[in-house]
């Protein structure tokens, strides 16, 4: 059967070719059908523009979600990227020299009166403490924002992390100082925050009024010159004028010199010439025309 279904493979064609020219119409030109040629249905145009423009949404999705994901994961970078101020490491350098001179954690002070080191250590947490108010305030204004982010997954998961770990930082350095103020003195921490925001606060104003206090001092100079140049650049055009006046005058009284000086030479030269003129008719000799 398989040798048979092969033979019939390549004699096929010329069997068909014989079997055409056995064929009544073989030869003569075919008619051409009058009917209309099959053309795609409606439907399936319809399924096959479906089928494209939801590829093609799907595809505008997925850039639009790539530049969105771009767009989160670059936006703020280093918004988050704190460090801790350098009073920290001032404040552990302090309180290394107190520790070295026999000042003990929780040590009483003698007298009800703070000793040398509980006031260098106490100088040292608060100047920590108001250096530390920037990024506490900064986690705190953010923290609400970042969370409503991240609950709306508009906030990239490197964004968040950073977040995590500046907040991570920050508590830890609030929880630090307290442990820190009432080591220096027992109770501290309670209210050691309240007063460094209180100082920071005071600081703030005086730099803020110190700024200002220039401004106006920059400000007044700068009218004052500015009143001089004015006064100059008036004088100058005073003196100009006058300057300018003077030299017309001076114009006009040479040229008034020279037109004069003109006419009496033209004048000399007319009496001259007058007198050239006599000169030659009275040498004329007597009874000429005789």
């Amino acid at each position: 059967m398989a040798q048979q279904r092969s033979m019939a493979l390549v004699t096929g064609p010329v069997q068909l070719e014989q079997q055409a020219k056995t064929c009544p119409t073989w030869g003569k030109p075919q008619r051409k059908s009058s009917r209309a040629p099959i053309l795609p249905s409606t439907s399936h145009c319809l399924s096959w523009s479906s089928l494209h423009s939801t590829f093609s949404f799907k595809c505008a999705k997925k850039r639009k979600n790539a530049e969105v994901d771009d767009f989160f994961s670059n936006l703020d970078g280093d918004k988050f990227n704190l460090k801790l101020p350098a009073a920290v490491d001032e404040y552990y350098e302090v309180k290394g020299k107190c520790e070295a001179d026999g000042w003990e954690p929780g040590q009483v002070a003698e007298g009800g009166q703070p000793s040398g080191h509980h006031r260098q250590l106490a100088q040292a947490l608060m100047k920590r403490c108001i250096a530390d108010i920037p990024i506490v305030s900064h986690i705190q204004r953010e923290s609400a924002g970042m969370n409503k982010l991240y609950s709306q997954s508009m906030c990239s998961v490197k964004q968040w992390k950073s977040y995590q770990a500046a907040e991570a930082m920050v508590s830890a350095e609030v929880e630090e100082v307290r442990a820190e103020a009432d080591e220096i003195e027992p109770g501290w921490s309670q209210v050691v925050w309240r007063q460094a925001m209180q100082y920071h606060n005071m600081l703030k104003q005086k730099e803020e009024q110190a700024k200002a206090q220039q401004l106006a001092q920059h400000r007044a100079i700068a009218e004052k010159k500015k009143a001089e140049d004015e006064k100059s650049a008036a004088e100058k055009a005073r003196y100009d004028a006058i300057a300018q006046k003077v030299d017309a005058e001076k114009a006009r009284i040479a040229n008034a010199e020279k037109v004069a000086e003109d006419l009496m030479k033209q004048e000399e030269r007319e009496k001259e010439s007058k007198k050239a003129f006599s000169g030659k008719s009275g040498g004329m000799k007597k009874g000429f025309l005789g």
